[in-house]
């Protein structure tokens, strides 16, 4: 009981302590060698899967022969589509993409781009009839058979309907107008080739949803055509705002009080200006024809620039951009008082930085092994996906008793089925596989994600554990910089992959359970959206709550975890335990200055993409007059702007980063360097003048004898 006591008891002074311990050893050894026995066993999934995946199966479309369309080297290299013979037998587009339609797939070099039936083709001109051959299976003698005995062979289709490639894949060329009226091209009845009349309406429901599909392969389209027109002034955009993020560190390194103050009032004028802008657009359409249309009468639009012609919507913009301004500004209200020791953090960060200037450097490193992992789990997750062998089925238009029964291609001819079933085929139906490896793929594939997961968080780990390493030593050092150890960034990442490597797997394993818990959670959610169970999606939506602010504790704990390990290099436990009292011993303390900082922080990114998303905004629309020429001409204008806000943010966020982890770092040891010491001669504070300044604290200067 005393011991539990103790625990939650103030630091003691050291004499002998003055940072980030030498004499250290090995922790968490069991979970290091449980990470180091799972990265092998990760590299040997990986091996596994590459040596029985087959990447063109992603790659290439497969036809009925189990042949990949489109391949280099191959008789089909200049066929990279697959038509299918009966689209009506095709239950959904999804089933199109699981190659799992129970009809004959053919590679052609062309969808069809017209409506033609098999007899009509017979009967037709030479053009017609070379033009139908060309979607029927090899060798055939199109000019001497009829057409029963070209359908009663599956050797032709019975008709063409006019098609565009969507995922190199043939689908019919469905459409919509005025009325809701479904169209194939432009036709909304057609001759099947047997004698029927099809009603467009009726391939709309055999391919499920096909239309959405369609409208969303040309937003698809349409955006990627975007990316290729801006792609280089995208790039521009994103390197101004490194330019803007890097200008912005060093003048924060010298001015970091003015900086703050200045970058709270342009946080406030931007989103200012913002609500300014949305009320003028918003003005002007007063009257306009159309621009009192709710959003919800306009529904679904792959024209997003309609949303941009009602009042409405810039209506919604102006009301979100001022609860913004107004929460902001009301924070700063209540929150006057502690920012001036948040600035005092922040300057004192700006000094850990300038003293250790390779720490704005370190992100790159952590950015490259986070690419290593992503490129890792990514390539082996195809390579899982492609292990599959080939698997065919019987197909036949009569009864018989094989039917979708698996067969053999090489020997249907001369077996049993063939022969009790004169109009079965051997087709190939989809991936599969019924070997022990392949009955355990789906573990595999549940490995890499996991295993993804533990190494992207530890390498964000040892990013965190080396940078405050590093600051805990400018900290500590009680004359500055003098008493800084040299190349304080190398020797932390020299202790942390030495010593705590077991310490840093422990912490990631624990917040990548929860993580994987929370995709499964998501993958669930995402099965039942067409349940009609409410208790179960309200149960569902409760445990997904709990685990996310369940991830968010986790990752508040082991950020401050590693910080204790960084200076004391104690295990994994211990530290998360010293760090939680310390940090309930001063919850004041955390729960305004430490997240006073952070909201300032946060502000100072906020700033940077609002300068470079305004200026992307005006350059992308065609707002500037001067280089209203050299503005690329878009569907979409919005999307390059999303693409250079989103990059912005991640950019500030790389190299703020460092400054949230020396702001963390610094504020752990103030509360730890107010416990230890109490401004004495032989107590003297750690903490910089200007921090002993503004808490009204001071050291005693140690008298002199004469």
């Amino acid at each position: 009981m005393t011991n539990k006591y103790q625990q939650g008891d103030s630091r003691k002074f050291d004499p002998n302590f003055k940072g980030p311990i030498h004499n250290r050893g090995c922790t968490d050894v069991l979970c290091c060698i449980l990470f180091i026995v799972a990265l092998l066993g990760y590299f040997a999934v990986g091996i596994l899967a590459w040596s029985q995946g087959d990447p063109r199966k992603v790659i290439y479309p497969t036809d009925s022969r189990g042949q990949f369309c489109g391949q280099a080297g191959t008789p089909l290299e200049k066929k990279p589509l697959l038509f299918y013979f009966n689209i009506l037998k095709c239950a959904s587009p999804l089933v199109l993409l699981e190659f799992q339609c129970p009809t004959t797939q053919l590679c052609v070099s062309g969808c069809p781009d017209r409506h033609l039936t098999l007899v009509k083709a017979k009967l037709g001109s030479k053009e017609d009839r070379d033009y139908y051959q060309q979607f029927c299976k090899d060798g055939v003698d199109f000019a001497e058979k009829s057409p029963p005995e070209l359908l009663r062979d599956g050797l032709c289709p019975a008709l063409l309907m006019p098609s565009k490639a969507f995922t190199r894949r043939c689908l019919p060329a469905l459409g919509t107008l005025k009325g809701g009226v479904v169209v194939v091209g432009n036709e909304t009845t057609f001759d099947s080739g047997e004698g029927v009349n099809i009603n467009a309406s009726d391939v709309l429901e055999a391919s499920k949803k096909s239309n959405v599909v369609v409208e969303a392969r040309q937003v698809a389209m349409r955006i990627f055509e975007d990316y290729t027109q801006s792609w280089h002034w995208i790039l521009l955009g994103l390197v101004i705002a490194m330019v803007v993020s890097l200008i912005f560190i060093v003048l924060l390194r010298f001015l970091a009080g003015i900086m703050v103050w200045i970058m709270i009032v342009l946080v406030i004028l931007v989103i200012g200006y913002g609500i300014f802008h949305c009320y003028m657009e918003f003005a002007s359409l007063k009257g306009e024809p159309g621009a009192d249309v709710t959003i919800r009468d306009l529904g679904l639009q792959t024209d997003f620039a309609v949303y941009l012609q009602i009042r409405q919507t810039w209506l919604a913009f102006m009301i979100i951009l001022a609860i913004v301004e107004f929460v902001i500004i009301l924070l700063l209200i209540f929150l006057r008082k502690r920012i001036l020791i948040a600035i005092a953090l922040i300057k004192e960060a700006s000094r850990a930085v300038g003293h250790v200037m390779s720490s704005l450097f370190y992100p790159l490193l952590t950015f490259t092994l986070l690419a290593v992992v992503i490129a890792y789990w990514a390539v082996t997750a195809v390579f899982l996906s492609t292990s599959n062998e080939q698997v065919y089925k019987v197909f036949n238009n009569s009864e018989c008793e094989y039917s979708r029964d698996t067969c053999d291609p090489k020997t249907f001819n001369t077996s049993n089925v063939s022969a009790q079933c004169p109009d079965a085929e051997c087709l190939f139906a989809f991936y599969g596989g019924e070997t022990l490896y392949h009955k355990y793929l789906i573990l595999f594939q549940f490995y890499n994600v996991f295993l993804f997961f533990w190494c992207a968080n530890f390498v964000t780990a040892l990013g965190q554990v080396t940078l405050s390493g590093a600051f805990a030593s400018y900290y500590w050092a009680f004359k500055k910089p003098d008493d800084i150890p040299a190349f304080p960034i190398f020797a932390s990442l020299g202790r942390a992959l030495r010593y705590h490597t077991g310490s840093l797997a422990f912490g990631s394993l624990i917040l990548s359970v929860v993580q994987v818990i929370r995709v499964v959670l998501e993958y669930l959610d995402h099965k039942l959206k067409g349940a009609q169970n409410k208790f179960a999606k309200f149960m569902l939506s409760c445990m997904k709550c709990c685990f996310w602010c369940l991830e968010k504790c986790i990752k508040f704990l082991n950020r401050n975890a590693y910080i204790m390990i960084a200076i004391y290099g104690k295990s994994f436990c211990p530290s998360a335990r010293d760090a939680f009292f310390l940090l309930m011993r001063n919850i004041v303390r955390v729960a305004v200055l430490d997240k006073v900082t952070d909201f300032l922080l946060f502000l100072g990114k906020l700033l940077i993409v609002g300068i470079v998303g305004i200026f992307s905004f005006f350059f992308f629309s065609g707002r500037i007059k001067a280089v209203e020429d050299a503005a690329p001409s878009l569907n979409y204008y919005w999307v390059p702007i999303m693409t250079v806000v989103v990059g912005s943010y991640l950019i500030a966020h790389g190299f703020f980063s460092v400054y949230a982890m020396c702001v963390d770092t610094l504020f752990l040891c103030f509360l730890e360097d107010i416990e230890r010491n109490d401004g004495s001669a032989e107590r003297p504070y750690f903490m910089s003048q200007n921090l002993l300044t503004l808490l009204k604290k001071s050291n005693e200067q140690p008298k002199t004898v004469d």
